[in-house]
């Protein structure tokens, strides 16, 4: 099964480590059925692995007899056992399980001969399965409808064969429709990955182009749960890319909705529930409004401890992801950057605890606001050390704008520290790095600019070079294609703070005071 036997092990001790104390006993008691097993190898190995907290060979083959020969079987059988044992753990039985279990019964029933018994349960199943939209296990079971139909004469329903080939059209329609979609989402996701934001015209009429060239046809209303998911997907994160803040939050509000219509998907489809709920926070944030995102955020925290979301490790560390980095989004809308030690330390620890299961985009997002947030507070220090963490990451490859601001933020933070004798050599470094990035910002290239001139400023003209480059970027401030850079630094506030000689905080919260006093809100 396995070629790479460090692959297995990986894998086996990865799964090991990550079984609950209930799931452990599960387990014990799974094998333990057959008395046979309590002396097997591989429940030595269960055992010697449950206690070890790095992998070691040499202590397996002492503490055991298994021999180096036997081990990879071992390993193989005892990684198999305990998928089955989760697999029949009565806590992870959830519905698309529990029908394809159906299924096989099903199946097991047609070939015994017994058909009416297996066409009784098929047809409970499928009724079943599209209900929980579960649409393409019904086109497996149609298909073994079909196959009993046709091979023997069942006289199970007049006009049975028509009302079969009627329910495979349209589940054929609707998968093909659901899969187009889904592949656009992850094309346009995957997009956003590598790229980030649309940096000019062109680039947005690109996007747009590829969007709407495979948008499939469709209508409206022959489309289920399903298809107007991935649709909501697909055009979200199409609207992030080409930066349409008010497109985001309206496609995020219907994804949401789609589950608030079909409360009985919510525990079927936890991971969609959570990540509509976050874009709508998301596109919140990036609209500017506090009050909203307030709201909203307090009743997404209500929503992941709440009954209807179950408790696992995916669903734990994806909670934790997006209610930590939106606590620390409403800190930036709030400007509110003091006493945030707590909260910073708390996602600290979580990242390190789940670092194995989050993905490296996101936990460089994490440092970055982690980041932003002690430099708002004059922690340079720390905003430095999660910088580090960003510019040294491996998968540079990934957000290359997010690694451009934070190379610029970690400047600014090596400057305000006082760090002079660093300057120079990162201002060299940071300008190789634009210089190889494709299709500057114009914020970018000004930025580049600046900071090339920066150490032959005598400190007589600092002040008025920082009020120079104040006007240049004014400019951009509600450029389409050039605000989104904003987000990431606010790079004006950084200035104003340097001219006026008011700490960082100070000048954002007197903009986001100003801004709410325009609102009306108080």
């Amino acid at each position: 099964m396995y070629k790479n036997h460090n692959e297995l092990t990986d894998n086996l001790f990865s799964l090991v480590k990550s079984l609950t104390a209930s799931e452990k006993r599960q387990f014990t008691l799974y094998v333990g059925r057959v008395p046979l097993n309590n002396e097997s190898k591989f429940i030595s190995l269960f055992k010697i692995l449950s206690t070890q907290e790095k992998y070691n060979e040499t202590e397996i083959l002492q503490c055991t007899d298994i021999s180096k020969q036997q081990l990879s079987n071992v390993k193989s059988h005892l990684y198999n056992q305990i998928l089955t044992s989760l697999r029949l753990n009565p806590s992870k039985r959830n519905i698309p399980l529990q029908i394809r279990e159906q299924l096989d019964f099903a199946f097991i029933l047609y070939r015994k001969g017994l058909y009416q018994q297996s066409l009784k349960l098929l047809d409970k199943l499928k009724t079943l399965a599209l209900h929980y939209e579960e649409k393409n296990i019904g086109y497996e079971i149609l298909d073994l409808e079909k196959i009993i139909e046709s091979q023997y004469i069942t006289r199970s329903r007049p006009n049975r064969a028509d009302l079969l080939i009627g329910q495979t059209n349209e589940l054929t329609f609707l998968n093909g429709v659901a899969s187009q979609l889904s592949n656009l989402a992850l094309h346009m996701y995957n997009t956003f990955l590598k790229n980030g934001y649309a940096r000019m015209e062109e680039e947005s009429k690109e996007i747009s182009n590829h969007f709407f060239n495979n948008l499939p046809d469709y209508d409206d209303a022959r489309l289920g749960f399903r298809e107007k998911l991935w649709y909501n997907q697909a055009y979200l994160w199409y609207s992030f890319i080409i930066q349409d803040f008010i497109s985001c939050y309206r496609h995020a509000t219907r994804w949401v909705a789609l589950f608030d219509k079909n409360p009985h998907l919510i525990v079927v489809h936890p991971v969609f529930y959570i990540k509509g709920n976050h874009y709508i926070l998301e596109s919140l944030f990036y609209l500017n409004r506090p009050k909203q995102f307030e709201a909203a955020l307090n009743n997404f925290e209500t929503i992941v401890s709440g009954p209807d979301i179950p408790d696992d490790d995916n669903i734990t560390v994806l909670s934790f992801l997006y209610l930590y980095s939106n606590k620390l989004n409403l800190r930036f809308m709030k400007a509110d950057y003091s006493d945030g030690e707590e909260l910073l330390d708390t996602i600290h620890k979580k990242l390190n605890r789940y670092r194995d299961k989050i993905d490296e985009h996101h936990i460089m997002i994490l440092y970055y606001k982690m980041a932003c947030l002690h430099f708002g507070n004059n922690k340079y220090d720390k905003c430095i050390f999660f910088l580090k963490k960003i510019i040294h990451s491996k998968a540079t490859h990934l957000r290359e704008d997010l690694v451009c601001f934070a190379r610029i933020l970690n400047l600014a933070a090596h400057y305000e520290a006082g760090l002079d004798y660093r300057l120079e050599a990162l201002i060299k470094s940071t300008h190789t790095f634009l210089s190889k990035m494709n299709h500057l910002h114009e914020v970018q290239k000004a930025l580049m600019e600046f900071l090339k001139n920066l150490p032959q400023i005598s400190p007589l003209r600092i002040k008025a070079e920082f009020k120079r480059f104040h006007a240049v970027l004014s400019e951009y401030e509600n450029h389409p294609f050039e605000r989104r850079a904003f987000l990431y630094l606010d790079l004006l506030s950084w200035l104003e703070s340097n001219i006026t000689g008011q700490p960082i905080a100070v000048v954002i919260a007197k903009k986001v005071a100003a801004k709410n006093k325009a609102r009306g809100i108080v």
